[in-house]
């Protein structure tokens, strides 16, 4: 089971993908089969390449079974992703 993180910029999102990627045994390969795209894209989307499409994200978080949910900000100063591995 996956649990919730906060992603507030394209690098925080890339880590949560690569997490919940890894989480599943796959393989950058196996993740661009199940979306369509090139390993390549999927490489740039987990370092956090601002240039992402939003739709593209969208298809990455359907391959692992997320969803991206919309919330108000929280106040407290965001833990980064790298800060729990």
């Amino acid at each position: 089971m996956i649990e919730e993180h906060l992603g507030r910029n394209p690098k925080q999102i890339g880590n949560i993908i690569r997490n919940a990627r890894r989480q599943r045994g796959w393989s950058q390969m196996l993740l661009a089969e199940k979306t369509g795209l090139r390993q390549e894209t999927i490489s740039l989307i987990e370092t956090g390449n601002p240039a992402t499409k939003l739709d593209t994200i969208l298809s990455v978080l359907a391959a692992l079974d997320l969803e991206l949910r919309i919330a108000p900000r929280s106040k407290g100063q965001p833990v980064a992703i790298e800060e729990l591995f």
